[in-house]
């Protein structure tokens, strides 16, 4: 096994860890925690504010080529959805549902052909009713998407709906991101999923997809 792991954190502002104060958010939060349980890797956060998953396709694969080279064992963590939901001045969604998972199927099937191993972690709630439904929709053609692809899906929207942690800083803060608690909140929900993910092996060793649909 090589002991060069490198995981790009491709996605959204959620993915950046905006409003944490620890300037972490749960991705840092993952790899941090894997440093102190004996599995250093090398972590890169590619998230950018507002970015939808039409804008995370088309610079993903471009931002990570550089960083996962020949030899590594090479790993991509996709999130994204939120922006996805948000609907526009015409009441429209920014990108719509099926577009969306569209645009998340063409990222699996390249991580595959760049023998990447992927996972994916489903878009978060935020303080608005309307929005979350829209998301759940989301959630819904994501968790297909990686199903059929045989690659891990880890669903946190039903579980941080029902955690204060979360939805009381995203309420007190700009209505959408939490602080250093709601991170907290959501790592957890990830790292049992993240730790087998990283246990499974990479693409490049196994020759084929690992993980398998994941989440609540």
């Amino acid at each position: 096994m090589t002991d060069d792991l490198r995981v790009c954190f491709v996605g959204d502002s959620f993915v950046a860890g905006v409003g944490d104060p620890r300037h972490l958010g749960w991705a840092g939060r993952l790899a941090a925690g894997s440093h102190r349980a004996g599995r250093p890797l090398t972590a890169y956060n590619l998230g950018v504010r507002r970015d939808t998953s039409a804008d995370v396709a088309g610079r993903w694969r471009a931002e990570c080529r550089s960083r996962l080279p020949e030899g590594a064992d090479c790993r991509v963590v996709v999130s994204f959805g939120v922006n996805d939901a948000t609907v526009d001045d015409d009441g429209r969604p920014r990108v719509a549902a099926g577009r969306s998972a569209a645009h998340l199927d063409a990222m699996l099937a390249g991580a595959e052909r760049a023998r990447w191993a992927a996972l994916v972690v489903g878009p978060p709630p935020v303080a608005d009713r309307a929005h979350n439904e829209r998301t759940a929709v989301l959630d819904e053609g994501f968790a297909g998407v990686c199903a059929a692809r045989g690659v891990g899906y880890v669903r946190v929207l039903p579980a941080l709906l029902d955690e204060p942690a979360w939805m009381d800083e995203v309420a007190v803060g700009d209505g959408a991101h939490p602080a250093a608690a709601g991170y907290d909140a959501l790592a957890r929900l990830v790292r049992p999923h993240w730790q087998a993910w990283l246990a499974n092996g990479s693409l490049r060793r196994a020759g084929a997809p690992t993980g398998a649909p994941l989440g609540s």
